[in-house]
């Protein structure tokens, strides 16, 4: 083969401290023959060497920090002023110019470490939780190193400014995680800020991501100040490598990025500040929300069903007799414990035999819960919307739904919504209609089935959406049922107010209850739609269309039984695992959503950047594989 004259500048391939090269290895220098000459099997050979890394010690102690102050932000500590700044340390392995050892697999155990601690509540539900526990901590786990990695591709690789590299790819990994495998739209880093009311405001434009956006910028700009001499003290450079190898940010690009963070962060509570001044709040009917206690070792105990009915109808009247009588009256999910029959009045005794062989058919005939839950309606005195199991026979088949069922005096049961979104594991089991044999890993046994399509419940001039259990927590879902109601509506406005039916009696008054609640206060910023919840076990609340919880106009202790507040006086917390009532009016707001309008364009554009990036990312790295096999190829 005929040789080359070595050159007299390093080749940017084999200079290890190239800062034009950030993702280079750093390798000795080539080793001319006699003479002064490389071969092009020495350049291969070189190119090829195995690259040396930094140890891993560093990327452990950065992700581990990272998932320490991601846990310290969410409830139970609830400190989110730390969410500022928990993604600083994993923005330092983003910034690093090579990667460490084990720095990838850092990250995904620091994340499943972090997130199994945030959902330790789900332990309590059912012993059959377990697993799934374990499995949705380590799938929102992988969510970390896809996050360093992508990061790492539009900083190095297509140069863009941390400042901007990070808030996206951390808001495209939101918005995918709101939605793959049926969504799980929980611990957004948007979340630790529900008590800084301006700046949640931007929601009602982008949704809660864009105050993740917001978070992740001010910590991708604090990363960018750290000296790069961090990098050595936490031993992060390879063997031969110094400070003076990596590539400090010049004091304009430092000072470019702190301005364009102050003005992004000033402009979003600019906005929050401008748009809380225009919330003209009018009462609209009064609301009561009953609230039980019960854990749900007792809701499934057969035996219980009387004290259960008893406690909530008692909770009922005192609605009535010291709540000025309210107009409308909601227990929590499935607190009704004797399911509603629904049949087609068609359908012959026979069918109801075949599809349901241990429901006596006079049971389908007499109504009797209708008749019922009427006859309570009547005493109060008020509508009733009432969270229930619903057994009904179609053509076909018995479904069991999970319902509200909306009662009004002398008209009865004039409507009922079926939850649409079910929680996987929970109330169904992925692929369990192509496996019947999952069904019996549900805490349902048989599982339950989803509705149709949303309703609306008329009462009087207002209009009422009702939404169950986690359906809440998901933006998307939330978004839909309210932008419907506006196309279904004559003057197309929105409904009046979100009801929200829950039951967190599996969670043993865990930290589950008031991350459950925070989440639900940005679907209310979102929409501009007040919302209540009746929660079995607490918490209850009455939220306003800036996500604020109000304290409610009475709070009845029920097992004091006394008037009192809604909050503990020495922890300042609303309270929960009590028997509870509440009455207030709804704040009714006229302002209106460009989220609900246009939906996810925001956190959608920035999930189109995450796939840009990962489609560049695989063609760079096929790239420089071919011109590898190009060069050997010449050999």
């Amino acid at each position: 083969m005929p040789s080359t004259t070595a050159p007299q500048e390093p080749m940017p391939s084999t200079t290890p401290s190239s800062p034009s090269s950030p993702d280079v290895q750093p390798v000795a220098p080539p080793k001319p023959r006699k003479g002064g000459e490389m071969t092009v099997e020495d350049i291969i050979a070189n190119a090829r060497k195995a690259p040396v890394l930094a140890g891993s010690r560093g990327a452990w102690i950065l992700s581990a920090i990272t998932g320490v102050l991601m846990w310290a932000s969410f409830t139970p500590l609830d400190w989110g002023f730390l969410g500022w700044w928990a993604l600083v340390p994993m923005c330092l392995l983003i910034r690093l110019p090579k990667p460490t050892r084990w720095m990838y697999t850092a990250t995904l155990t620091c994340g499943f470490v972090s997130s199994l601690a945030m959902l330790q509540w789900m332990r309590l539900g059912d012993v059959m939780m377990y697993p799934a526990w374990v499995a949705l901590s380590f799938y929102l786990g992988l969510y970390f190193p896809i996050f360093v990695g992508l990061s790492r591709t539009a900083v190095h690789k297509l140069q863009m400014p941390m400042t901007l590299a990070v808030p996206v790819v951390w808001v495209g990994l939101e918005f995918f995680r709101a939605r793959l495998m049926t969504g799980f739209a929980w611990y957004f880093l948007g979340h630790t800020q529900y008590q800084f009311v301006e700046l949640i405001q931007i929601s009602d434009i982008t949704g809660a991501y864009g105050v993740s956006f917001v978070v992740a910028m001010v910590s991708a700009c604090a990363a960018g100040l750290v000296s790069v001499r961090v990098f050595d003290k936490l031993k992060m450079l390879p063997p031969g490598v110094g400070v003076e190898a990596v590539s400090e940010p010049t004091r304009k690009r430092q000072a470019l990025a702190v301005a364009a963070t102050l003005l992004v962060f000033g402009s979003v509570l600019t906005y929050g500040i401008v748009r809380r001044s225009e919330a003209k709040f009018v009462d609209g009917p009064r609301v009561a929300l009953v609230q039980g206690n019960f854990p749900v070792s007792v809701k499934h105990d057969p035996n219980e069903g009387e004290r259960i009915y008893r406690m909530h109808e008692w909770l009922t009247g005192r609605a009535v007799s010291v709540g000025e009588h309210p107009d409308l009256i909601v227990w929590p999910e499935t607190m009704y414990r004797v399911p509603l029959l629904e049949a087609d009045a068609n359908a012959s005794d026979t069918k109801l035999r075949e599809a349901s062989p241990y429901i006596p058919v006079e049971a389908w005939r007499k109504r009797q819960v209708h008749g019922a839950l009427q006859e309570l309606c009547e005493r109060c005195g008020a509508g009733l919307i009432i969270g229930i199991d619903t057994f009904a026979v179609g053509e076909s088949k018995m479904q069991r739904f999970n319902s509200a069922a909306y009662v009004l005096p002398e008209r009865g049961v004039v409507s009922r919504y079926d939850k649409l979104h079910r929680v996987p594991f929970g109330e169904y089991f992925p692929l369990q209609d192509v496996f019947p044999a999952l069904r019996s890993f549900t805490p349902y046994g048989s599982g339950l089935d989803a509705g149709e399509s949303a309703k609306v419940f008329q009462l009087g001039s207002y209009r009422i959406a009702p939404v169950i259990c986690y359906e809440d927590t998901v933006p998307q879902l939330v978004r839909g049922i309210v932008k419907g109601t506006m196309e279904s509506s004559s003057d197309g406005k929105p409904v009046d107010m979100l009801v929200n039916l829950t039951n967190d009696g599996w969670f043993k008054g865990s930290s589950e209850l008031d991350q459950h609640l925070i989440t639900a206060q940005f679907r209310a910023v979102e929409c501009r739609t007040p919302m209540v919840r009746a929660v079995n076990t607490g918490i209850s609340a009455f939220i306003d269309g800036d996500g604020v919880v109000r304290e409610p106009e009475i709070f009845f202790d029920g097992d004091k039984r006394e008037v009192t507040t809604s909050r503990d006086p020495e922890t300042g917390r609303l309270k929960k695992s009590l028997n509870a009532m509440m009455v207030a009016p709804i704040p009714l707001d006229a302002r209106q959503s460009w989220y609900v309008q246009t939906g996810d364009w925001f956190s959608g554009t920035c999930a189109v950047a995450v796939v840009g990036i990962f489609g560049f990312g695989l063609w760079y790295g096929r790239r420089r594989k071919n011109t590898e096999d190009a060069l050997t190829t010449m050999v």
